[in-house]
């Protein structure tokens, strides 16, 4: 904490604990106190003066060897099918944190338990890869006309991702119900990234509206099933504009505080860092990228109608269609 809002909280009596334990130390005696946070830009000034915690070491998500290495740790000892590439799984999980990795072993192993397999088998891992990103399946009882407005927002999610630029190939799409959402459609990082270009954002910024512009396209009608896909393209966009300099406005920051810590800046006073004037021109930059891409989107759907009313249909008869699958519709 920031030493804000009261000075005798449980947080307060752990950090002068912290430091005492610190400054109590024998200066002869050769100890190191390592600690760790995933919030930096919280941490109190008391604990990251010099002499304390002032030394940093980041340490980001694993890149392509390292979660190899995370995977053969969390494998050994699980009787994995001789089918099993581990390398080509390191290759499949870009954006995954170890715990994750761990995670998709250990539900995978539950996954042909379940089944009565005495062995791990690539479906099996790819099953709980899903789990791990979008929950569990649920079992939604959804009406005809339901099930047709959900094949056709994933299927439009799949053409325009399949068809823009810099995008990565599309892995699955299913109209089956995980976690909050009615289908889903996966198009996973194929390596890592480290940086992204303008036109990769407006492509996966289209995708993510294609949903809505199928609903629109082929049922003149909105549902609330794209609200998440707005959100975070609003985000995206939100980044491009105030960030990464990524608009007509030109290579300024505009970035105000996150969500998280928007309480906190009030307190401090500094929750407003651009004029109203200056925060009306990036709302106008913000809109222009998400109409743009919408547009862009939808437009794309019109061309390749009747590629669209083929995987939708391929949907509402099989549910889930795998990459194979996919590609054999668009040939």
């Amino acid at each position: 904490g920031m030493g804000i809002g009261g000075g005798h909280d449980e947080r307060e009596q752990t950090l002068n604990q912290i430091l005492t334990e610190m400054d109590g130390f024998d200066p002869r005696v050769n100890v190191i106190v390592i600690a760790a946070t995933n919030r930096p830009d919280m941490l109190d000034p008391a604990l990251v003066r010099a002499g304390r915690f002032d030394r940093r070491v980041s340490i980001p998500l694993p890149d392509l060897t390292d979660r190899e290495s995370i995977i053969r740790i969390h494998a050994n000892g699980k009787p994995l099918n001789q089918d099993v590439n581990l390398p080509l799984l390191a290759k499949k999980t870009v954006g995954f944190s170890g715990a994750d990795i761990e995670n998709m072993l250990n539900e995978a192993a539950i996954i042909a338990a379940r089944t009565g397999k005495t062995e791990i088998a690539e479906a099996d891992l790819e099953e709980a890869s899903i789990k791990v990103t979008l929950g569990p399946e649920r079992k939604t009882l959804q009406s005809e006309d339901e099930r047709r407005v959900t094949a056709y927002h994933e299927a439009g999610h799949a053409i325009v991702a399949t068809f823009l630029p810099e995008m990565d190939p599309v892995n699955r799409i299913s109209i089956t119900a995980r976690g909050g959402s009615l289908g889903h459609t996966s198009f996973p990082p194929e390596r890592d990234r480290y940086k992204e270009t303008k036109t990769r954002l407006l492509s996966v910024i289209s995708a993510m509206l294609a949903g809505r512009a199928s609903e629109d396209l082929v049922f003149g009608e909105f549902t609330s099933g794209a609200s998440d896909d707005i959100e975070r393209a609003t985000k995206i966009a939100r980044k491009m504009v105030a960030e990464y300099g990524m608009s007509e406005l030109g290579p300024i920051s505009f970035k105000g505080h996150d969500e998280e810590s928007i309480w906190l800046a009030r307190q401090m006073g500094e929750y407003h860092t651009v004029s109203q004037e200056t925060a009306s021109k990036v709302d106008k930059e913000i809109v222009k990228i998400v109409e743009g891409a919408y547009k862009k989107a939808k437009e794309l759907l019109e061309e390749k109608r009747e590629l669209l009313d083929r995987v939708s249909a391929k949907l509402l008869e099989k549910e889930t269609l795998s990459q194979e699958e996919f590609k054999a519709l668009l040939k």
